[in-house]
Protein backbone atom coordinates (compact mmCIF):
# COMPACT_ATOMS: atom_id res chain seq x y z
CA UNK A 1 0.00 0.00 0.00
CA UNK A 2 1.23 3.65 -0.96
CA UNK A 3 0.47 7.25 0.15
CA UNK A 4 -0.15 9.89 -2.70
CA UNK A 5 0.11 13.33 -1.69
CA UNK A 6 -0.81 15.81 -4.35
CA UNK A 7 -0.88 19.72 -4.39
CA UNK A 8 -3.66 21.86 -3.71
CA UNK A 9 -5.15 23.37 -7.22
CA UNK A 10 -7.93 24.85 -7.61
CA UNK A 11 -8.34 24.16 -10.90
CA UNK A 12 -6.71 23.24 -14.20
CA UNK A 13 -5.63 27.15 -15.28
CA UNK A 14 -3.82 27.59 -11.90
CA UNK A 15 -1.88 24.29 -12.12
CA UNK A 16 -0.41 25.39 -15.75
CA UNK A 17 0.28 28.66 -13.56
CA UNK A 18 2.39 26.57 -11.02
CA UNK A 19 4.05 24.56 -14.20
CA UNK A 20 4.76 28.28 -15.48
CA UNK A 21 6.12 29.87 -12.74
CA UNK A 22 8.22 26.67 -11.29
CA UNK A 23 10.28 25.75 -14.66
CA UNK A 24 10.41 30.18 -15.00
CA UNK A 25 8.82 29.81 -18.79
CA UNK A 26 7.66 32.38 -20.59
CA UNK A 27 3.79 32.60 -20.46
CA UNK A 28 3.38 33.68 -24.48
CA UNK A 29 5.66 30.79 -26.09
CA UNK A 30 4.54 27.83 -23.96
CA UNK A 31 6.44 24.80 -24.57
CA UNK A 32 3.32 22.59 -25.08
CA UNK A 33 5.19 19.31 -25.55
CA UNK A 34 6.72 19.48 -22.55
CA UNK A 35 3.73 21.07 -20.14
CA UNK A 36 1.40 18.56 -21.47
CA UNK A 37 3.30 15.51 -20.25
CA UNK A 38 3.71 16.71 -16.65
CA UNK A 39 -0.41 18.27 -16.56
CA UNK A 40 -1.19 14.38 -18.16
CA UNK A 41 1.09 13.03 -15.01
CA UNK A 42 -1.14 15.61 -12.76
CA UNK A 43 -4.22 13.97 -14.15
CA UNK A 44 -3.57 9.91 -14.16
CA UNK A 45 -2.81 11.02 -10.11
CA UNK A 46 -6.52 12.53 -9.97
CA UNK A 47 -7.52 9.79 -11.31
CA UNK A 48 -5.93 7.04 -8.89
CA UNK A 49 -7.09 9.56 -6.19
CA UNK A 50 -10.94 9.65 -7.75
CA UNK A 51 -11.30 13.01 -7.14
CA UNK A 52 -14.44 14.62 -7.92
CA UNK A 53 -12.17 17.63 -9.57
CA UNK A 54 -11.10 15.25 -12.10
CA UNK A 55 -13.67 16.57 -14.96
CA UNK A 56 -12.09 19.95 -14.95
CA UNK A 57 -8.70 18.46 -15.37
CA UNK A 58 -9.36 15.85 -17.84
CA UNK A 59 -11.16 18.74 -19.98
CA UNK A 60 -7.87 20.64 -19.72
CA UNK A 61 -6.29 17.76 -21.04
CA UNK A 62 -7.82 17.12 -24.23
CA UNK A 63 -7.00 20.75 -24.85
CA UNK A 64 -3.81 20.87 -24.83
CA UNK A 65 -3.40 17.63 -26.43
CA UNK A 66 -5.53 19.61 -29.43
CA UNK A 67 -3.00 22.36 -29.08
CA UNK A 68 0.00 20.32 -29.44
CA UNK A 69 -2.07 17.83 -32.65
CA UNK A 70 -2.55 21.54 -34.39
CA UNK A 71 1.32 23.20 -33.87
CA UNK A 72 2.80 19.42 -35.46
CA UNK A 73 0.91 20.37 -38.29
CA UNK A 74 1.42 23.07 -41.28
CA UNK A 75 0.49 26.91 -39.90
CA UNK A 76 -2.84 28.37 -40.44
CA UNK A 77 -3.31 31.81 -41.42
CA UNK A 78 -5.85 33.93 -41.01
CA UNK A 79 -7.75 36.03 -43.80
CA UNK A 80 -5.27 38.67 -43.20
CA UNK A 81 -2.37 36.20 -43.96
CA UNK A 82 -0.78 36.35 -40.52
CA UNK A 83 0.11 32.70 -38.34
CA UNK A 84 -2.79 31.63 -36.19
CA UNK A 85 -1.41 30.44 -33.01
CA UNK A 86 -2.60 27.56 -31.56
CA UNK A 87 -1.88 28.30 -28.04
CA UNK A 88 -3.10 32.11 -28.52
CA UNK A 89 -6.68 31.42 -26.43
CA UNK A 90 -4.96 29.37 -24.16
CA UNK A 91 -2.70 31.97 -23.51
CA UNK A 92 -5.64 34.93 -23.26
CA UNK A 93 -7.17 32.22 -20.64
CA UNK A 94 -4.02 32.19 -18.06
CA UNK A 95 -3.52 35.62 -18.17
CA UNK A 96 -6.73 36.24 -17.49
CA UNK A 97 -6.75 33.76 -14.40
CA UNK A 98 -3.58 35.27 -13.58
CA UNK A 99 -4.57 38.64 -12.77
CA UNK A 100 -8.14 37.47 -10.96
CA UNK A 101 -5.66 35.18 -8.82
CA UNK A 102 -3.07 38.28 -7.87
CA UNK A 103 -6.15 40.63 -6.76
CA UNK A 104 -8.06 37.58 -4.93
CA UNK A 105 -4.81 37.19 -2.60
CA UNK A 106 -4.03 40.47 -2.49
CA UNK A 107 -7.86 40.82 -1.11
CA UNK A 108 -6.88 37.64 1.31
CA UNK A 109 -4.24 39.58 2.85
CA UNK A 110 -6.22 42.48 3.40
CA UNK A 111 -8.70 40.31 4.91
CA UNK A 112 -6.15 38.47 7.13
CA UNK A 113 -4.78 41.57 8.76
CA UNK A 114 -8.54 43.58 9.38
CA UNK A 115 -9.30 40.56 11.05
CA UNK A 116 -6.23 41.70 13.55
CA UNK A 117 -8.12 44.98 14.25
CA UNK A 118 -10.60 45.40 17.07
CA UNK A 119 -12.60 48.91 16.73
CA UNK A 120 -13.45 50.84 19.27
CA UNK A 121 -17.32 50.64 19.77
CA UNK A 122 -19.95 51.97 22.69
CA UNK A 123 -20.04 55.13 22.32
CA UNK A 124 -22.87 56.21 23.59
CA UNK A 125 -21.17 54.97 27.37
CA UNK A 126 -18.68 57.88 26.73
CA UNK A 127 -18.65 60.23 29.79
CA UNK A 128 -19.49 63.59 27.88
CA UNK A 129 -20.66 66.06 30.36
CA UNK A 130 -17.62 67.89 31.93
CA UNK A 131 -17.26 68.29 35.76
CA UNK A 132 -19.04 71.58 36.86
CA UNK A 133 -15.83 73.50 37.98
CA UNK A 134 -14.46 73.47 34.02
CA UNK A 135 -17.48 75.70 33.43
CA UNK A 136 -15.35 78.81 35.45
CA UNK A 137 -12.06 77.35 34.81
CA UNK A 138 -12.69 77.70 30.90
CA UNK A 139 -15.18 80.60 30.92
CA UNK A 140 -16.42 81.38 27.33
CA UNK A 141 -13.02 79.44 26.17
CA UNK A 142 -13.73 76.51 23.79
CA UNK A 143 -11.49 73.85 22.54
CA UNK A 144 -11.19 75.46 19.57
CA UNK A 145 -10.20 78.89 20.38
CA UNK A 146 -7.16 77.41 22.32
CA UNK A 147 -5.98 75.40 19.34
CA UNK A 148 -6.29 78.56 17.02
CA UNK A 149 -4.25 80.86 19.25
CA UNK A 150 -1.74 77.46 19.64
CA UNK A 151 -1.50 77.43 16.03
CA UNK A 152 -1.01 81.18 15.46
CA UNK A 153 1.58 81.32 18.36
CA UNK A 154 3.64 78.66 16.54
CA UNK A 155 3.41 80.64 13.13
CA UNK A 156 4.49 83.63 14.88
CA UNK A 157 8.39 81.94 15.10
CA UNK A 158 10.01 82.87 12.30
CA UNK A 159 11.71 80.03 10.54
CA UNK A 160 15.68 80.01 10.52
CA UNK A 161 18.37 78.57 8.68
CA UNK A 162 20.02 76.25 11.40
CA UNK A 163 23.06 73.71 10.41
CA UNK A 164 24.08 72.88 14.24
CA UNK A 165 21.33 70.38 16.13
CA UNK A 166 20.97 71.76 19.50
CA UNK A 167 19.21 69.15 21.88
CA UNK A 168 16.25 71.78 24.17
CA UNK A 169 15.90 70.39 27.13
CA UNK A 170 12.62 71.30 28.79
CA UNK A 171 9.96 70.03 31.38
CA UNK A 172 6.27 70.53 32.08
CA UNK A 173 7.30 71.05 35.84
CA UNK A 174 9.90 73.66 34.45
CA UNK A 175 6.93 75.64 31.88
CA UNK A 176 4.87 75.18 35.01
CA UNK A 177 7.17 77.05 37.10
CA UNK A 178 7.64 79.76 34.28
CA UNK A 179 3.97 80.20 34.11
CA UNK A 180 3.75 80.38 37.80
CA UNK A 181 6.36 83.22 38.10
CA UNK A 182 4.91 85.24 35.42
CA UNK A 183 1.68 85.18 36.83
CA UNK A 184 3.23 85.92 40.23
CA UNK A 185 4.40 89.35 38.10
CA UNK A 186 1.72 89.84 36.05
CA UNK A 187 -1.70 88.33 37.44
CA UNK A 188 -3.44 88.88 33.95
CA UNK A 189 -1.17 88.04 31.04
CA UNK A 190 -1.95 87.20 27.13
CA UNK A 191 -0.94 84.14 26.11
CA UNK A 192 0.73 85.82 23.04
CA UNK A 193 2.73 87.85 25.12
CA UNK A 194 4.04 85.13 27.59
CA UNK A 195 5.55 83.38 24.57
CA UNK A 196 6.79 85.86 22.83
CA UNK A 197 9.91 85.83 24.19
CA UNK A 198 10.45 82.08 23.47
CA UNK A 199 12.31 81.00 20.34
CA UNK A 200 12.15 77.23 20.49
CA UNK A 201 8.56 75.66 19.33
CA UNK A 202 9.63 72.99 21.30
CA UNK A 203 9.59 75.01 24.34
CA UNK A 204 6.05 76.71 23.36
CA UNK A 205 4.87 73.24 23.01
CA UNK A 206 5.88 72.29 26.66
CA UNK A 207 4.29 75.69 27.42
CA UNK A 208 1.23 74.76 26.30
CA UNK A 209 0.74 71.67 27.88
CA UNK A 210 1.98 73.04 31.10
CA UNK A 211 -1.00 75.72 30.71
CA UNK A 212 -3.81 72.70 30.29
CA UNK A 213 -1.99 71.00 33.19
CA UNK A 214 -2.78 74.80 35.50
CA UNK A 215 -5.90 74.75 34.16
CA UNK A 216 -6.67 70.92 34.64
CA UNK A 217 -5.52 71.46 38.55
CA UNK A 218 -7.55 74.63 39.05
CA UNK A 219 -4.38 76.87 39.74
CA UNK A 220 -5.41 79.66 36.75
CA UNK A 221 -8.28 81.00 34.78
CA UNK A 222 -8.49 81.61 31.17
CA UNK A 223 -10.75 83.85 29.23
CA UNK A 224 -11.11 85.65 25.93
CA UNK A 225 -9.67 88.64 24.60
CA UNK A 226 -10.49 91.32 22.60
CA UNK A 227 -7.93 89.89 20.20
CA UNK A 228 -9.61 86.81 18.61
CA UNK A 229 -6.24 85.04 18.08
CA UNK A 230 -5.42 85.08 21.75
CA UNK A 231 -6.67 84.30 25.21
CA UNK A 232 -5.78 85.90 28.68
CA UNK A 233 -4.51 83.96 31.67
CA UNK A 234 -5.79 84.53 35.15
CA UNK A 235 -4.65 83.48 38.88
CA UNK A 236 -7.66 82.20 39.70
CA UNK A 237 -9.36 83.76 42.77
Amino acid sequence: MFKIKLEHFEGPLDLLLFFIKRDELDIYDIPIAKITKEFLDYVNLIKIMDLESAGDFILMASTLMHIKVRMLLPKEVDDRGEEIDPRADLVKALLEYKKYKEVSEELAFFETNQRKINYRSNFEEDYKIAPPEFETLLKNVTIFHLAKVFSKAIQNIKPETVHQIIKTSVTIDEQIDFINKKLAEFPELHFLTLVAEIKEKIRIIVTFIALLELVKMGKIRLKTSFNENDFVILNKQ
